[in-house]
């Protein structure tokens, strides 16, 4: 271990919120972000233009994500041992690699290669990105990542804006606007990383893992696992009805409502929206009220609307849209919070096991349901995916607050 690693912050620093660095950060992961968002934004486009297939585009969408998948978990390892502030700029620039070749790419294979790096720029980006945002959150942790992952929401949020304003009109060759998106990024994240890397010669973040872990105590090792498995079943019952909605709900709504392209975006816009200002309140949310109730009120409150979305009217559906996504991505930034004070010390590590774990949940979700809407027909499909959110109930068996913060004692 970094001999620096070990060191704790002087007490001024842990008790300050940098919120320049934070909204900075959040705004890099806004512009990240969006850049992914044009890959299933351009679905209906590669649908008509291609003639793909469902399953194509599942094949898409986890080609993306299982990248990200991956790897998040691997960096964010290795910068819990040794930090690497330069990678996010160089993340960007992977990224901006990746979305040139997708506004390029004459065939399915070259869009596959073109996600591919997408997905490993968003790789590198995201546990590092963590790890700047935990130096800098001070005492406010979940106010801190709820203001990162709304960045990152509110991107993705742009994904049917992007469709309707710039794809429906200009195509695939649309997708190269964005390459002035990854070039702004990576001008911002050098700036973070010189203050990043500034930080690092002064103090480095506390790490508690080595103390909490190595007590050798089995059956507290057992308890953390466990933990660790409910929180990983809890983010695959979100993600997989986060696909469904993104991956596969407009053409849904085209088939049942009668939309065009454009207005089957606005249905997830509104979806995507106001999942990013849940995002964003789910975080002092949880810093009042405590992260396990806002984890179980977020995926069991979201459960009696999902289920019944797919019966309802145009008018309800989209308001209905509008309170799932608000009320299930409330809890998206409490579940980085908790793992990271679950497993304290391996901030990366658990910000890459989360976040990558969704990505990779995505992707299992995107292949998984559109093969499943080959199968069986995307209405059948849609109804089935609205009952997942009811596996939220597992939360009860999560550690109180209380317990882990006796645990980090």
């Amino acid at each position: 271990m970094n001999q620096s690693a070990a060191r704790p912050l002087p007490q001024k620093e842990k008790e300050t919120t940098t919120y320049k660095i934070l909204f900075i950060l959040g705004l890099c992961h806004l512009l990240n972000d969006s850049i992914q968002s044009v890959i299933p934004a351009m679905f209906p486009i590669l649908e008509k233009s291609m003639g793909l297939s469902f399953t194509q585009l599942g094949m898409i969408a986890f080609s993306l994500n299982i990248v990200s998948s991956i790897m998040q978990p691997v960096i964010g390892l290795i910068s819990d041992r040794k930090p690497m502030p330069f990678v996010l700029p160089v993340s960007l620039t992977v990224t901006l690699f990746g979305i040139m070749g997708l506004a390029f790419a004459p065939s399915f294979e070259w869009i596959i290669l073109s996600v591919l790096l997408i997905g490993l720029g968003s790789a590198i980006f995201h546990p590092e990105g963590s790890r700047v945002v935990y130096m800098a959150a001070g005492p406010r942790r979940g106010l801190a990542q709820s203001i990162y992952q709304v960045g990152g929401n509110s991107g993705q949020a742009l994904a049917p804006l992007i469709t309707a304003l710039i794809l429906v009109p200009f195509g695939q060759r649309g997708a190269a606007w964005f390459i002035i998106v990854a070039a702004a990024a990576v001008a911002l994240l050098f700036y973070i990383a010189t203050w990043y890397a500034g930080r690092l010669k002064e103090a480095s973040l506390r790490t508690k893992a080595k103390k909490v872990v190595g007590k050798g105590n089995q059956g507290f090792i057992k308890k953390i696992k466990q933990s660790l498995i409910v929180i990983l079943l809890l983010i695959f019952a979100r993600s997989w009805y986060l696909s469904g909605i993104t991956n596969f709900y407009a053409f849904y709504a085209i088939e049942k409502y009668g939309l065009t392209i454009r207005e089957s975006q606005l249905f997830l816009f509104a979806f995507l929206i106001t999942g990013a200002i849940g995002t964003f309140f789910g975080g002092p949310l949880a810093d009042r009220f405590g992260k396990k109730r806002i984890i179980f009120l977020s995926l069991i409150g979201t459960a009696p609307i999902s289920i019944l979305l797919p019966f309802a009217p145009p008018a309800a559906a989209f308001a209905m849209l509008a309170l799932c996504g608000f009320i299930l991505m409330s809890s998206f930034s409490v579940t980085v919070v908790y793992a990271q004070e679950l497993v304290p010390g391996k901030i990366g590590t658990m910000a890459g096991l989360t976040v990558g774990l969704a990505f990779g949940m995505g992707a299992l979700g995107s292949i998984g349901l559109g093969y499943l809407a080959d199968l069986i027909g995307l209405p059948l499909t849609i109804i089935y995916t609205g009952f997942l959110p009811l596996l939220g109930i597992m939360t009860i068996l999560l550690p109180s607050d209380e317990t882990l913060a006796a645990w980090n004692q």
